[in-house]
C-alpha cells in the first residue's frame, strides 16, 4: 500500500522530534550545526573554519552546561505553569467581572507595575553598565585591536569571539598579572611574530613568554618579569655575604630578577663561559668579577690580553700570569695545552674514585678580545713558521684541546668577544663548548647567533652592568656584580692561596722544548717542571723557536713562583746574566730610561725580583727584564709608557 503524504509528514515529524530530543539531552545546538570546537565536557575556544555568519555565546558553552540550563528552564516553566493554572481556574470569572465593572483600579495597578518594571530595568542596566565599564574598555581598547592583529597570523575565522581565546586581566600591566592566549593546535604560525604582536599591541616591556604546545590545549602565557636591582656593588654587606658563601666552583655572576642569585657551576653546568658585548658593555667588569672570586678560592688565573690594559687590577697578584705580548700569549697557550695533557695522564693514573683536586689547582684562562687575538696568533705563526711545520698555529690547537676537555681537568676558559662568530672562534663546534653565554648590549643578529633557543630575544638595554646570562635554554636578566679594582685585588689576595690547594703542590706548567713549539700535541718531559718563559728578544726574531727557556720565573708574572731545576737545554748567556738597572737601560732595553726602570721597580708590582747583589747594587736577570718590558702596560702618561 502506497504511503500517503500525511504518513510521510508524520514520519518526518517523528524523526525531527527524536533528533531534537537527542540534541536536547546531548547538549548540542538545537539546529544541529556545530559552530565551535566545544564538546560535552569542554567549553569551546575557537570557531570552526567552515562556519559563516554570527556565532552566539551559547555556541561556546560545554554540552553539560547547555543541558543543565535547558532542564532548569523546563522545570521552572513547568512549575510556574502548574501553579498559574490552579490560580487562573479559580479567579478567572471573578476577575473578568470586576474589571468590566470598574476598570480604573486595574489600570492604576497596571501603570504602577509598568513603572516599577521600567525602574527596575533602568537601575539594573545602569548597574550593569557601571560594573562592566572597565571590562568594556579593556575589550574596546586592547582585546579587539589585539584580536584583529592576531587573526591573520593565527588564521582565525572572522566569527571568532576574542573573549574565548584572549584571557587578559584588567590589570595586565601590573607586575603579577598573567596573560594567556590560546593558539591553534596545528602550530602553523610564527611564534616570534605572535610574541611581537602581543608585546606591541599591549605595550608590554620586560615580559617572558612560556609556550605550552604539547597535547590538546595549546597556549602561551605572558608574564612580566621583575627587574634586577639597579646596582649590585660588592661593597654592599648583603652582596659581600652572598659572595663569601658561594661555592669554589660556582662564582657569583650577579643578581637577577626578584633578587635571585645568578651563578654558573663550572663543574656541573658549564666549564667555559663566553662573554659577548659591544664596546662599553662591561666585558672586563664581568671577567674581573669572576676572576677575583676564583683567585679567592685558590685558583690560578692566566690573563691573555692583547689590549695590555684590560685588567690592571690583576697585574702582579700572586697566582696570576699576565701575558700582553702576542709571542708570550702564543707560548702560554701551548704550555697550557701541554699542562692539560699532563693532567689527563695524572687523572688516568689516579682513577675514577680520586679527588678531582688531586690533579692540581683550578686554572682559569681569561682570553680577551678573541676577534683580534685569533688573527694576531695566526699572523704570528705565519711569521715564525718554518718549512714542514703545520699551517694551523699550535696555540690555537692547544686552546681547542682545553675547550674540549676542560671540565674534568679543572681548566676553564673565559672568552671575550665583540662578535663571537663561528669563524672567529675556530668553528661552530668550538662555540658549542660555551654552554653559558653572557650577552650585553647585543644586536638582534648577535642574539640569533648565540642564543637561538631563546625567543623572542629580550630587548637590549644600555643600563650599566645589565646583561643576559643564557644557559639551559633560558635567559636570565642579570645585574653583574661590580668590584672596584681595589676591592678585586683585596678579595683576590684573601682566602685560599693556590700553594695551599690540595694535590701535588702548586702547579708548574711545562715549558715546551725548542723543537716542539710547532706541535702543541708534543708533550714535554714529565720531570721538567718549570714555568713558561718567552724567548728573550723583545722583537721576536724569525727563528723564535731557538730561544731557550729561562731557568727561573719572574715574580708576579708567573703563576708558579717556585725554584725551577736546571734547564734541560743550553741557555742563552746574554739573557741569563744578571745586570744592574743602569747597564740594562744602556745595553739591553732600548727606549726605556734608567729613571723609568727605577720608577717601575718602586711602583710596578709586576717588576721582576732581583737575582742577586753586586755590592749594594741589586742585579736582575736580563731575560726577566725583557719579558717585563714586553708585557708592561703601554697606556698612560708615566715614564713607563
Amino acid at each position: 500500500m502506497a504511503q500517503t503524504k500525511f504518513d510521510k509528514q508524520v514520519e518526518e515529524t517523528a524523526e525531527c522530534l527524536m533528533f531534537g530530543i537527542g540534541r536536547f539531552l546531548a547538549g548540542h545546538p538545537m539546529d544541529g550545526v556545530k559552530r565551535t570546537d566545544a564538546t560535552f565536557w569542554r567549553s569551546g575556544t575557537r570557531v570552526l573554519p567552515e562556519v559563516e555568519g554570527r556565532v552566539s555565546r551559547s555556541s561556546y558553552l560545554a554540552g553539560w552546561k547547555r543541558l543543565t540550563f535547558r532542564i532548569s528552564a523546563l522545570a521552572a516553566i513547568g512549575a510556574g505553569g502548574y501553579q498559574a493554572g490552579w490560580v487562573h481556574q479559580d479567579a478567572t470569572v471573578a476577575t473578568a467581572q470586576e474589571i468590566w465593572a470598574d476598570p480604573d483600579p486595574a489600570l492604576a495597578a497596571l501603570e504602577q507595575t509598568g513603572i516599577a518594571a521600567a525602574s527596575t530595568a533602568a537601575v539594573g542596566t545602569a548597574a550593569y553598565l557601571a560594573l562592566t565599564r572597565k571590562r568594556r574598555e579593556l575589550m574596546r581598547e586592547w582585546m579587539l585591536p589585539l584580536h584583529e592583529a592576531l587573526a591573520l597570523p593565527l588564521r582565525l575565522p572572522e566569527q571568532t569571539d576574542p573573549r574565548r581565546y584572549l584571557h587578559i586581566p584588567r590589570n595586565f600591566s601590573e607586575d603579577d598579572a598573567v596573560i594567556r592566549v590560546d593558539v591553534p593546535g596545528r602550530l602553523d604560525f610564527s611564534k616570534d611574530l605572535v610574541a611581537e604582536i602581543i608585546t606591541a599591541k599591549l605595550a608590554l616591556e620586560g615580559v617572558t613568554f612560556s609556550w605550552h604546545l604539547a597535547g590538546r590545549e595549546t597556549y602561551v602565557t605572558v608574564k612580566k618579569t621583575r627587574k634586577p636591582p639597579a646596582k649590585a656593588a660588592f661593597k654592599d654587606p648583603k652582596i659581600r655575604e652572598i659572595v663569601a658563601a658561594a661555592k669554589e666552583s660556582a662564582p657569583v655572576i650577579g643578581i637577577g630578577s626578584a633578587g635571585r642569585i645568578v651563578t654558573v657551576d663550572l663543574d656541573a653546568e658549564s666549564p667555559h663561559i663566553l662573554v659577548n658585548a659591544a664596546p662599553g658593555g662591561g666585558k672586563s667588569v664581568t671577567l674581573r668579577c669572576i676572576a677575583c672570586q676564583m683567585l679567592h678560592h685558590g685558583s690560578l688565573v692566566f690573563v691573555l690580553d692583547t689590549k695590555r690594559i684590560s685588567h690592571p687590577w690583576a697585574s702582579g697578584l700572586p697566582g696570576v700570569t699576565y701575558c700582553r705580548d702576542i709571542a708570550d700569549i702564543h707560548d702560554q697557550l701551548i704550555a697550557l695545552g701541554m699542562e692539560g695533557r699532563r693532567r689527563t695522564r695524572v687523572a688516568d693514573d689516579l682513577g675514577i674514585d680520586a679527588d678531582p683536586k688531586a690533579i692540581g689547582p683550578r686554572l682559569l684562562i681569561l682570553l680577551e678580545e678573541v676577534n683580534a687575538t685569533m688573527k694576531q696568533l695566526a699572523r704570528y705563526w705565519e711569521k715564525i713558521r718554518e718549512s714542514g711545520d703545520p699551517k694551523v698555529s699550535p696555540a690555537l690547537d692547544a686552546l681547542n684541546e682545553i675547550l674540549f676537555m676542560g671540565r674534568q681537568l679543572r681548566m676553564h676558559v673565559l672568552l671575550v668577544a665583540q662578535s663571537a662568530t663561528a669563524r672567529a672562534l675556530g668553528g661552530p663546534e668550538v662555540r658549542e663548548q660555551f654552554s653559558t653565554r653572557i650577552l650585553a648590549r647585543y644586536s638582534v643578529n648577535a642574539w640569533r647567533m648565540l642564543a637561538p633557543e631563546v625567543h623572542p630575544a629580550p630587548k637590549s638595554t644600555k643600563h650599566h652592568g645589565r646583561a643576559q646570562v643564557v644557559g639551559g635554554g633560558s635567559a636570565r636578566e642579570t645585574q653583574i656584580l661590580f668590584f672596584t679594582e681595589p676591592e678585586a685585588r683585596e678579595w683576590a689576595t684573601t682566602g685560599t692561596k693556590a700553594a695551599a690547594a690540595d694535590g701535588p703542590g702548586p702547579v708548574q706548567l711545562h715549558k715546551p722544548p725548542a723543537d716542539s713549539l710547532p706541535d702543541a700535541r708534543t708533550t714535554a718531559d714529565p720531570g721538567l717542571r718549570q714555568a713558561p718563559e718567552p724567548p728573550a728578544s723583545g722583537d721576536r726574531p724569525a727563528d723564535a723557536r731557538n730561544s731557550a727557556p729561562a731557568p727561573t720565573a719572574a715574580p708576579g708574572e708567573c703563576a708558579a713562583n717556585a725554584t725551577a731545576p736546571a734547564p734541560a737545554t743550553p741557555v742563552v748567556v746574554d739573557d741569563d746574566q744578571a745586570v744592574g738597572l743602569r747597564e740594562a737601560a744602556e745595553h739591553h732595553l732600548p727606549g726605556i730610561t734608567l729613571a723609568a726602570l727605577r720608577f717601575a721597580r718602586a711602583n710596578d708590582p709586576a717588576f721582576p725580583g732581583s737575582a742577586g747583589k753586586r755590592g749594594t747594587e741589586l742585579l736582575y736577570r736580563v731575560g726577566d727584564l725583557k719579558k717585563w718590558a714586553r708585557n708592561r702596560p703601554r697606556a698612560g702618561t708615566t715614564d713607563l709608557a
